[in-house]
Order: C-alpha cells, then sequence, then structure tokens
C-alpha cells in the first residue's frame, strides 16, 4: 500500500522545499523596489522569520505573525513573489495557485490593519 500525501507542504517536498522558497522569496522581495523597505531593514534572520511563517502558513500551516502586517496591496505583491519562486522550484501550476490562494485570507485582516 503506498504512501498517502494529505497536504500540500508534502506534496511539493516538505521541509526542503518550503526552505528553498523562502530562500527564493527572501531574494526576490529584497530586489522588488516597493517591498524592499519593509524588509531591508530587518535582522535577515528575523525578515527570514516572517517570510517562512508566511510560506508556511500558505502551506497549510500556521497563520503568520501580525509582524508581518503590510498594506494588502503589497501583500498580494508579495503573494505574486512567492508564486514565481515556488515556480522556479518546479512546483506544479495547480498547487501553486492553491498554495497562493490561502494568502488572500490574510489580505483581509492586513487591510484592517492599515
Amino acid at each position: 500500500m503506498g504512501t498517502v500525501v494529505h497536504s500540500i507542504y508534502e506534496q511539493i517536498g516538505g521541509m526542503a522545499a518550503a526552505g528553498a522558497a523562502v530562500d527564493e522569496l527572501d531574494a526576490r522581495v529584497l530586489d522588488d523596489p516597493r517591498l524592499a523597505p519593509y524588509f531591508r531593514n530587518v535582522d535577515p534572520a528575523g525578515r527570514r522569520h516572517r517570510l517562512r511563517a508566511l510560506v508556511v502558513s500558505a502551506l497549510g500551516g500556521t497563520r503568520p505573525p501580525a509582524a508581518l502586517a503590510i498594506p494588502a496591496r503589497d501583500l498580494d505583491r508579495v503573494a505574486g513573489h512567492l508564486a514565481g519562486a515556488l515556480r522556479t522550484l518546479g512546483v506544479p501550476p495547480e498547487q501553486v495557485q492553491a498554495i497562493v490562494a490561502r494568502i488572500a485570507p490574510l489580505r483581509e485582516e492586513t487591510a484592517a490593519v492599515h
């Protein structure tokens, strides 16, 4: 009997894939002139912690901390960069779409903050 894979996290490769996605996302947000100011003055470990929380949340884990709160329009940009990072890592398009869709509820929460 084969192993049943239930979560998107497991389907894309677990911790190794999530770590690679964080590495790629980190580079992308720092290269984005609109997003970089949110992350540039955060120590690298703290920045990676925030991004890891977002990625884990999008993969079906816990919600990211409130410290990631940025305007909704910019959270959309982060989601776009996450999608690009996942595509770069070879995640199938239907899984990329499902992962990014999990960020949409966070957009509503951050809109209320700003």
